[in-house]
């Protein structure tokens, strides 16, 4: 087995071992994007998968998986590098999975083949047809919206909305519900991978599962409804839909309501803005899916996907011992699945750094590595870019970018807290 290399205490700027950048030090991921992705980069010259240690002991040590080739082989062994009992930091509560119910990302093996596969079963052709001519109407609205009234914000105008209001219409939530809903999945998401101080540290968490229970408190009446009257939704089918012949507790569609509408909502709506703000920076790219939306759309999603990375990392915990990237990982070890970083790996993608849409293979893990956990809601996500860049891009008035975007410092998710728009013809000697 291979020795552990020694972790450095000096920590100026996310400084790690021998050089290398400190993935366990919060300041490193308060460096600007491009210093992140160059770290990322030394990291995977450096080979074998770094030891990391957090400054807090309620943080366990963690072994950083970096390359492509590891990343997919570890999201494609789930009984080595197992979800459970959690793949974010920290991990689930055992008290709050026992109130809340248990989320299917944390899930392993029969548990999570099961729920997985009741929930597939929902997402029948006829809902999914309803929801793609859904999302076409929906995005038609918000960009008549957008050009009608000129919001400085695309993220609140656009980005946010669409992604909710879609999953709200697949799942048949009442626009008396939403707004609440809205807040809360904000409140929900607002902390997570973000590094607090001071008082909020005691604070916020407890506020992140006060949302968590509002949310399943109306999602519960909303099933309480549907059992009694149901309806052509998402919410209807998974009343009615069993797991090996038994029906799903309270507290299992409640965890899933709240992953859909958190996951969805978040992931989503973030790449949309990294995607407007990308193909504003770069007018050649923009300008070739403008030529033939049709021919270049997939391949303009997958590359934004790609290059943005929505979610950073997810975590994984060895069960059994096993030989990858260059050392032997022993049961009880953490081990971080850096997707960030795979989807710049040289080894596989020319030129990492070239935003390209007609990059052609495309195989990033922007939704995962493959294997159980991957994810769930890509094609809703796929069609939800397409039918908004439709629209932004078929206007006469052109909607763009005026800025970067403002960034939230996480360590989970390339978080957009806004974006600057403008309207007219793009100059190329303006900053974006």
């Amino acid at each position: 087995m291979n020795a552990p290399p020694q972790v450095s205490t000096d920590r100026v700027r996310g400084a790690g071992p021998a050089g290398l950048p400190d993935l366990a030090d919060p300041s490193f991921w308060r460096l600007p994007r491009a210093e992140r992705l160059a770290g990322f980069a030394r990291l995977r010259e450096h080979g074998e998968p770094v030891l990391f240690t957090p400054r807090t002991g309620a943080h366990q040590p963690f072994r950083a998986l970096v390359g492509h080739a590891d990343v997919r082989a570890a999201s494609r062994q789930p009984r080595v590098f197992a979800s459970a009992p959690g793949v974010t930091t920290p991990e689930p509560a055992r008290w709050a999975k026992a109130v809340f119910g248990n989320s299917m990302v944390h899930m392993d093996g029969p548990e999570h083949a099961g729920l997985r596969r009741t929930v597939s079963r929902a997402f029948t052709p006829r809902l999914l047809t309803a929801a793609e001519e859904n999302i076409a109407g929906t995005a038609r609205r918000l960009v008549d919206e957008v050009v009608a009234g000129r919001p400085e914000d695309f993220m609140r105008s656009a980005a946010a909305r669409l992604p909710f209001e879609v999953i709200c219409d697949l799942m048949g939530i009442p626009v008396r519900y939403r707004p609440e809903i809205a807040v809360q999945i904000d409140h929900a998401s607002e902390y997570v991978g973000v590094r607090r101080r001071g008082r909020a540290r005691l604070r916020v968490p407890g506020r992140g599962l006060r949302s968590l229970a509002r949310m399943q408190l109306v999602m519960a009446r909303l099933a309480a409804e549907r059992r009694r009257r149901p309806a052509d939704d998402l919410v209807s089918a998974l009343v009615r839909a069993d797991v090996d012949g038994r029906s799903l507790s309270a507290r299992e569609l409640g965890a899933f309501f709240s992953l859909l509408l958190v996951a969805g909502v978040e992931t989503t709506r973030n790449a949309l803005a990294h995607g407007l703000h990308l193909l504003t920076a770069h007018p050649e790219q923009r300008a070739l899916l403008e030529s033939d939306f049709e021919r270049y759309a997939d391949g303009a999603v997958d590359e934004i996907v790609r290059h943005s990375t929505p979610i950073i990392q997810f975590r994984r915990t060895v069960r059994e011992a096993h030989e990858l990237g260059g050392r032997v990982f022993v049961p009880g070890e953490k081990v971080m699945l850096l997707y960030a970083s795979a989807n710049r790996d040289a080894s596989v993608f020319t030129d990492p750094d070239v935003f390209d849409i007609t990059r052609s293979p495309n195989p990033h893990l922007g939704y995962g590595g493959g294997g159980p956990h991957h994810c769930l809601g890509a094609h809703l996500a796929r069609l939800e870019m397409k039918a908004l860049y439709r629209e932004l891009l078929g206007r006469p008035v052109p909607v763009r970018a005026s800025g970067d975007p403002v960034l939230v410092a996480s360590n989970f998710d390339h978080r957009v807290r806004s974006l600057p728009l403008s309207y007219g013809l793009f100059h190329p000697n303006e900053p974006v």
